[in-house]
């Protein structure tokens, strides 16, 4: 039983502390989103010109967005099922 609650608790630490990269990392992909339809150009380290993210349309961006709120959904759904099971495993459920 605390072999569960320990590992559950390193995987719900990890997680959560991959929330912030990812939702910066989300925002900064959806601000160089083009939806001219023009070539999407910026600057590498390389000199080269690359787009990182090319969305023709509004509702890429917008799901695009919602990724680190399901990441978080997830975390969450893991210490529902660490909890559920360590008590369950107690006997109290």
């Amino acid at each position: 039983m605390i072999n569960r609650l320990i590992g559950g608790f390193v995987a719900i630490l990890i997680g959560v502390s991959l929330i912030g990269p990812i939702s910066d990392q989300v925002a900064a992909n959806a601000s160089m989103v083009n939806n001219t339809g023009s070539a999407c150009t910026y600057l590498v380290d390389s000199g080269s010109a690359q787009c990182a993210l090319f969305l023709s349309t509004t509702w890429g961006v917008t799901v695009l967005r919602m990724v680190p709120g399901f990441f978080a959904l997830g975390i969450l759904g893991i210490g529902i099922a660490i909890t559920y099971g360590s008590l369950r495993d107690a006997g109290v459920v």
